[in-house]
């Protein structure tokens, strides 16, 4: 049964077209306060990036309001519909596909996973809010014929304590908008999502701890990955649906497979290597596998020239080796 499982999800998602067999080589590209200009789209073409998720933004107060607040004169330009439209718009000339990605933030940047409300008026409240703010931006995907629409991110305890809202709401976003649906959930969520035979693409927010090592090897990180890649591999036969990795990327630190999903000012020594090399090893585990989609490295600044280098421990790969290592493996499955 497993055989034909597989059998089934290979033919269902990539033997059909060209189209079909295309990864998505995706960098998530940060909203900002200014417009995009070519000049900005510029660095994202020499990586051979054909994909970049554009993601507006709603914000929440605490992790008990229930009340998403979003596209107000007071956010990033790039957060709004406006500005993911200009966004969209320009990448879209230079031959960008587009994921279109809304996000929330919480107050303080506590984890939008642990978003729970205390009563039952309060979780009608914020299914009302999110509906409102998912079908807006659902629109704007419409609108632009964005390939892929992400309809929700890391929103764990939300889905667990609602599922039946949210498979209405993937039922009106089916209304409203054509092309593939995904949700982006954490790595330690994702194997208990119960809609991923209603999506098109199993989205995986893919920061899988790797190694305690201070500075891993790729031996080391390739034998972590074996585990996590398994049980994605059984998530993606199960359902019939092919894995995207909605974000992926490390910190260009010491301990960066630890726990790649540190978002801290921590002032871990910059290590560019290890960074370099964990890419490195996520693209040979996973750019080959015909269940896998692609993905979209977390994440890219519009003002290229002024941000990462070899100074910088965070995420963006801009201005360092790990730029290089992302450059490679896109021209090579282009």
């Amino acid at each position: 049964m497993k055989r034909l499982g597989l059998l089934f999800l290979c033919l269902l998602q990539f033997s059909c077209s060209s189209q079909s067999k295309e990864k998505i080589n995706g960098v998530s590209f940060v909203g900002s306060r200014d417009r995009a200009l070519q000049k900005h789209v510029e660095p994202v073409l020499k990586v051979n990036a054909n994909y970049a998720a554009v993601m507006p933004f709603g914000f929440i107060r605490n992790l008990e309001d229930p009340n998403v607040i979003f596209n107000t004169e007071r956010q990033w330009f790039g957060e709004t519909w406006a500005g993911g439209k200009q966004y969209i718009d320009i990448l879209r000339k230079n031959g960008i596909k587009i994921m279109v990605k809304p996000q929330i933030w919480v107050w303080r940047g506590e984890f939008t996973g642990d978003i729970l409300m205390k009563t039952e008026e309060d979780w009608k409240q914020l299914e009302k809010t999110y509906t409102n703010f998912a079908l807006t931006y659902a629109k704007l995907a419409e609108e632009t014929k964005a390939e892929v629409y992400c309809i929700g991110t890391e929103l764990e305890e939300f889905v667990k304590n609602r599922p039946a809202f949210w498979m209405r709401l993937i039922a009106k976003i089916r209304e409203v908008y054509k092309g593939r649906i995904t949700y982006a959930a954490n790595w330690d969520e994702y194997k208990r999502t119960p809609f991923w035979k209603e999506l098109d693409l199993i989205g995986v927010d893919a920061y899988f701890p790797l190694s305690e090592a201070e500075d891993p090897s790729k031996r080391q990180m390739q034998e972590g990955w074996q585990k996590w890649k398994t049980k994605l591999f059984e998530v993606a036969e199960e359902n019939e649906r092919p894995v995207v990795f909605t974000e992926f990327g490390y910190r260009s630190m010491d301990f960066t497979a630890k726990k790649p999903w540190l978002v801290d000012d921590n002032q871990m020594e910059v290590n560019l290597e290890a960074q370099a090399n964990a890419l490195e090893v996520l693209f040979h585990e996973f750019w080959n596998e015909d269940w896998f989609a692609g993905g979209f490295v977390w994440k890219w600044f519009i003002h290229h020239e002024n941000v990462g280098g070899s100074k910088d421990n965070r995420f963006t790969p801009q201005n360092k080796p790990a730029e290089r290592i992302i450059r490679q493996y896109y021209k090579a499955h282009e």
